[in-house]
């Protein structure tokens, strides 16, 4: 009865995490697809979020006619989530800025170094166990070797196209350091950003739940902060009155799918999942995104698919199944080692022996 009940919370959290790198890959797409029609990113991300509050507002009063805001969402607390929301502003701006530069499939592809920035953070503040003998410990650092590498190649190496939509030839070999398309150097570095902040998200995300656990509660707090240290800065950054005006078009649209799946949605799930297994669980499914991203771009932006980019996410996915199977084996481990899920007679047996 344990032992499924610890299967289903697998599935459970494995189905939720994959549905939010579906929607996180559609976020980019349709905030590309408005890019490109002019929309700013500080337009799009002020918006983003103080919908997403707004879709949030029924939360704290539900708790407070219920059983009242919990004792645990003190000053201390807020604080943190202040510093959480000021870190993931900060991501949106460099990662959108960098998405701008490149592509969606640059941008997916990139998102798989945020696994092992993770375990490199957890490690640091001993959120993830690292013993140099063992085969989980190994084969974790091996994958966030593997994934910096994969990164470093999907920056500096554009290469050939492989699908090319373009009737103008391709050079063979395109070093974006060397190239006049330095945009892309830079937006691939910017995109580099963006996971060490979300790294950093995770780990202080995950701090936050052991203090206070409600992810509703804290996604609202969350939600508000950003919208309210965002506010001002989007304000000044974006001074044309025109570029606010929304029209029912693809930048509405953006907003509107990003307010709801990509904040509302994404934030809870992440939060619960955080909560449930850890930060580096989370942040191990990024290369997820890598296919449904490709494969869209290609098909609605008449996007080439470089060589760098496969041959880049290619590594990186090797990286994300060696930090997977490391952490698979560290909880099997756990699981196997726990003497009620082994054997269900075994705390039966210890308490008749303690009695005779």
């Amino acid at each position: 009865m344990v032992g499924n009940k610890w299967f289903d919370k697998e599935v459970m959290a494995f189905a939720a995490t994959i549905s939010v790198e579906c929607a996180n890959v559609g976020v980019n797409i349709l905030y590309y697809a408005a890019a490109l029609k002019g929309m700013s990113y500080y337009v799009f991300i002020l918006y983003t979020y103080a919908i997403a509050t707004l879709f949030l507002l029924p939360v704290p009063f539900i708790y407070f006619r219920t059983s009242g805001l919990p004792s645990s969402l003190k000053l201390p607390v807020l604080f943190r989530i202040c510093i959480l929301a000021f870190i993931g502003f900060l991501a949106q701006v460099v990662g959108n800025k960098g998405l701008e530069y490149t592509s969606p499939t640059l941008a997916s592809a990139m998102s798989n170094l945020t696994p092992a920035s993770t375990f490199i953070l957890a490690a640091i503040f001993r959120m993830e166990k690292l013993r140099m003998s063992s085969s989980s410990s190994q084969a974790k650092i091996f994958g966030t070797m593997a994934s910096v590498t994969g990164a470093l190649v999907v920056i500096l190496y554009k290469g050939p196209s492989i699908l090319s939509n373009s009737s103008s030839p391709t050079p063979t070999l395109d070093w974006p350091l060397y190239s006049p398309n330095s945009k892309w150097l830079i937006g691939g570095f910017l995109l580099a950003m963006q996971c060490i902040l979300y790294s950093l998200w995770y780990i202080l995300q995950s701090q936050i739940l052991k203090i206070c656990p409600i992810e509703l509660l804290v996604t609202f707090v969350y939600t508000l902060c950003v919208t309210i240290i965002s506010a001002p800065i989007c304000l000044v950054a974006e001074n044309n009155s025109d570029a606010w005006r929304l029209k029912p078009d693809i930048a509405l649209i953006a907003i509107i799918y990003s307010a709801m799946f990509g904040r509302c949605y994404s934030t809870i799930v992440h939060s619960w999942g955080l909560r449930l297994k850890g930060p580096l669980y989370v942040a191990i499914f990024k290369p997820f995104s890598i296919a449904i991203a490709a494969i869209l771009s290609v098909i609605f932006f008449q996007e080439d698919l470089n060589l760098g980019i496969v041959m880049g996410a290619i590594v990186i996915s090797i990286g994300f199944y060696g930090v997977i199977w490391g952490k698979a084996n560290e909880d099997d481990d756990v699981f196997h080692n726990l003497p009620s899920l082994k054997d269900p007679t075994h705390s039966i047996k210890r308490n008749n022996n303690s009695l005779s």
